[in-house]
C-alpha cells in the first residue's frame, strides 16, 4: 500500500463506501506479515517509495510463490527480481497475467495500468552483454511508473554512439550507466551531462574483470563528480536509487 491508496482507503470509509472493520482488516497488515519462510513489509512503499519485492534466488519456488501471493493479496502490483525459470511457471501456475522475462529474471504482475507519472531515466550500457541488468533496470523504473530511455552498445570502444545520444541524455533527470570490461562509461557520462549518475559495474568481461570487481573499482575510484555506484550486477538497486531521485528531485507527478 502506497501513500495514495491509503488516502483513498480513508476516504472511502469517511464516504461510507467502506466500513470502519473492513479498513482496520486492511490496515492490520501495514507494518508487516509473518507467513513462516518470510516477514513480508506491506509498510515499505508507504515509508520508503519503494515497494516491497521478492527477491527469488535462494528462495525454493514455494517459498517464492508464497511471498509473490501475500503480496498480490494487498497491493496492485507485485515485483519479483532473479527468478529463475521454474520459480516463474510456479508462480504463473498460480497467476496467469503475471509477466516474465527470461532476460532480466524479473516476474511481475499489475492489476492497474502502468503509466510514467514520474522524471525519466535513462539507461546506457556500455555492451549488448550488459543488457540483461540493464532491463532489470529499466523494468523495475517503469513498475515504479518512470519514463525510460534505453540507449544500449555505446561504450567508449566506440565513443561516437555515445555523442550521438546527447540530446536524448538532456531530457533525462538521472543517467544508469552500465559496464563491465574496463567499466569507464560513467566516468565519461558524467563528464558530459549535467545529471546524477548512477553507476553499475557488470560481471561481463575477461579473467582480470574478476566477475565485476575490476569495474566496481574503477567506478568508485572514478574523478567525475556526480556518481553513485551500486553493486555489481544490481540493476534493481540502480533502478530504486533513480526512482527515489526522480520522486524527490526534478521529477514531477503527472
Amino acid at each position: 500500500m502506497d501513500g495514495e491508496q491509503l488516502i483513498r482507503l480513508l476516504e472511502q470509509v469517511r464516504s461510507g463506501e467502506t466500513g470502519v472493520a473492513e479498513a482496520v482488516a486492511e490496515l492490520k497488515y501495514l507494518p508487516f506479515r509473518d507467513i513462516g519462510s518470510a516477514k513480508i513489509d506491506h509498510h515499505r512503499q508507504l515509508r520508503s517509495g519503494v515497494p516491497e519485492v521478492v527477491y527469488c534466488a535462494g528462495k525454493t519456488a514455494a517459498q517464492a510463490a508464497q511471498a509473490f501471493r501475500e503480496l498480490a493479496a494487498h497491493s496492485d502490483r507485485v515485483l519479483a527480481t532473479r527468478v529463475p525459470p521454474r520459480t516463474a511457471q510456479a508462480i504463473q501456475e498460480e497467476f496467469p497475467a503475471a509477466h516474465y522475462s527470461r532476460e532480466s529474471r524479473l516476474l511481475y504482475l499489475s492489476t492497474v495500468e502502468i503509466r510514467p507519472r514520474w522524471g525519466a531515466i535513462a539507461i546506457l550500457t556500455g555492451g549488448t552483454a550488459d543488457i540483461p541488468v540493464a532491463e532489470e533496470a529499466a523494468l523495475t523504473a517503469e513498475l515504479l511508473e518512470n519514463r525510460v530511455l534505453r540507449l544500449y552498445d555505446v561504450g567508449v570502444a566506440g565513443i561516437h554512439r555515445l555523442l550521438e545520444h546527447l540530446p536524448e541524455l538532456g531530457e533525462a533527470q538521472v543517467v544508469i550507466a552500465i559496464a563491465g570490461m574496463d567499466g569507464v562509461l560513467p566516468s565519461v557520462v558524467a563528464g558530459l551531462v549535467d545529471k546524477p549518475v548512477i553507476a553499475v559495474p557488470t560481471s561481463t568481461g575477461y579473467g582480470a574483470n574478476f566477475q565485476g570487481l575490476a569495474p566496481l573499482l574503477t567506478m568508485l575510484n572514478s574523478c567525475s563528480p556526480g556518481i553513485a555506484v551500486v553493486n555489481i550486477d544490481n540493476g534493481f538497486g540502480a533502478a530504486a536509487l533513480a526512482h527515489l531521485i526522480t520522486r524527490s528531485g526534478g521529477g514531477k507527478p503527472a
